[in-house]
């Protein structure tokens, strides 16, 4: 008994801290009703925020869903929180308190008046004792009289009463002995409460998610500066990337003559402006048809902006072991079998693009952008290697080499991406159609046929001369 009244004031101490800050840790005030509880939740007011601002913006904006479907979300996880935190102050946090500042403290006061019985008892005897000794009997003797006997009675009573109160501290140690696991209970009870509130919470955000996902992923307008082509290709539902295809267009109306393009800077503004624009899918053609340059610069951003370049990284070393075969037949052989492995995606904007360049380098009398240049200024945005280091040291190490790439497909580009090919996919513009200028080529598959049919060709097909090329060229440009 006397380690159990030490493990009183300990267990009392443990109770009293536990029970203050589990309290601290409620976020509605303890002891109001669910609906009063409920108003005062920060959960709560986050979420009447979320859905005020809903309103604000409207459903025909993808914040205004947002905000909606997650001040739906926090409005629950409020509900949740709210049956969670009643739960544990029911079974919990008020057992704790009970603990502490009942049962442990009726316990030491029982031992208090044990204590107080005793001094009472000890002093009945004492008093007894004096009158014993006061009559001069004997000590063996027992003294009479009416004094004696009172006396006698009431020590006798006190000795009752103590042994009472002893019994009765001794039955309640006992029990607070034997309820310990009981009170083990309530810690354990704190973990599964807690459990469940976390597992129906979770429960609840991965019902609300797949909601949100699928707003996300039906928005339309989404940025593609920077995304994976694929990515923007499959949420756009194009097969050509919206800045490639708005550029190309709209410098088809306006840039094909202007000098220097894609050689000379835009103003920075502009650019910036532009490249925002094209983000959100929205363009005024007629503001930049003044400004070819800014277009241009668009789109050699968009292109090197793209995590991987459209050439792709796994072909990379292919690429650059084409362009250091010296025999040019071969070299073109190499790099056309480079352009068959291109990925669905990367083929079609590699195709679309190098047609586009080709045709720009039709007007290079005006606007002094031969293939050579074309392919200096645009060929380091539509390939490079992926390596950590100092991009400008390798890039000027290998720019020859990538010129070297780019210059033969801008030059070829009819041999390489045979059939016509109609810039304005989406019918958002008037480009002019690309002629096939070079349909005498050998052993040109269809433009119908997919990759798998493409490469049955890849023996069979072989470039012609480039002394024959050029010529067929020369005519095609004399014949208008």
């Amino acid at each position: 008994l006397p380690q159990v009244e030490k493990r009183l004031e300990l267990v009392k101490q443990v109770s009293h801290s536990t029970h203050k800050k589990l309290t601290a840790c409620l976020q509605g005030q303890q002891g109001l009703d669910a609906d009063k509880r409920s108003k005062k939740l920060p959960l709560t007011t986050l979420a009447q925020c979320l859905m005020e601002g809903s309103a604000v913006l409207g459903d025909d904006s993808l914040l205004g869903k947002m905000l909606r479907l997650c001040g739906e979300a926090e409005d629950k996880l409020a509900q949740e929180l709210i049956h969670f935190e009643l739960q544990v102050e029911r079974d919990v946090i008020e057992p704790l308190f009970v603990l502490a500042e009942v049962e442990i403290p009726n316990i030491q006061k029982q031992r208090k008046h044990l204590a107080k019985l005793v001094l009472d008892m000890d002093s009945s005897r004492t008093r007894w004792q004096q009158s014993v000794k006061s009559s001069g009997l004997a000590s063996n003797l027992q003294p009479s009289g009416a004094k004696a006997d009172a006396l006698r009675e009431e020590m006798e009573e006190a000795a009752n009463r103590v042994e009472i109160c002893r019994d009765q501290l001794s039955a309640d140690m006992y029990n607070f002995v034997a309820k310990e696991v009981d009170y083990a209970n309530y810690f354990q009870t704190l973990i599964e409460v807690q459990a469940e509130y976390h597992r129906k919470s979770l429960a609840l955000l991965q019902n609300f998610l797949p909601q949100i996902k699928a707003q996300q992923e039906a928005w339309m307008e989404k940025p593609s500066f920077g995304k994976p082509l694929e990515e923007h290709l499959a949420v756009s539902g194009r097969e050509i990337a919206f800045p490639v295809e708005a550029c190309v267009t709209m410098l088809l109306e306006c840039g094909m003559q202007e000098e220097g393009l894609f050689r000379v800077a835009p103003s920075a503004s502009k650019l910036k402006k532009l490249k925002a624009a094209l983000d959100c899918c929205v363009v005024d053609v007629q503001e930049y048809s003044a400004d070819p340059h800014a277009v241009a610069g668009a789109l050699k951003s968009y292109l090197r902006e793209l995590p991987e370049p459209l050439m792709t990284f796994e072909l990379y070393e292919e690429w650059i072991q084409a362009s250091n075969i010296p025999e040019q037949e071969k070299r073109l052989q190499a790099l056309w079998n480079a352009c068959e492995k291109l990925p669905k995606a990367n083929y079609n904007n590699i195709r679309y693009v190098i047609k586009f360049l080709a045709k720009l380098t039709e007007y290079q009398d005006m606007n002094k952008m031969t293939p050579s240049n074309v392919a200096i200024v645009l060929g380091p945005n539509l390939l490079w290697p992926q390596a950590e280091g100092n991009m400008t040291e390798m890039m000027t190490t290998l720019s020859l080499q990538i010129v070297g790439i780019i210059e033969p497909l801008i030059q070829h580009a009819d041999w390489f991406f045979p059939g016509d090919i109609e810039f304005n996919v989406t019918g958002n513009y008037g480009s002019p159609l690309h002629v096939n200028h070079n349909a005498n080529y050998s052993s040109m598959p269809s433009p119908d046929m997919d990759h798998g049919e493409r490469r049955q060709h890849d023996q069979a097909r072989r470039p012609l001369s480039v002394a024959t090329d050029n010529m067929m060229l020369e005519f095609c440009k004399k014949d208008g």
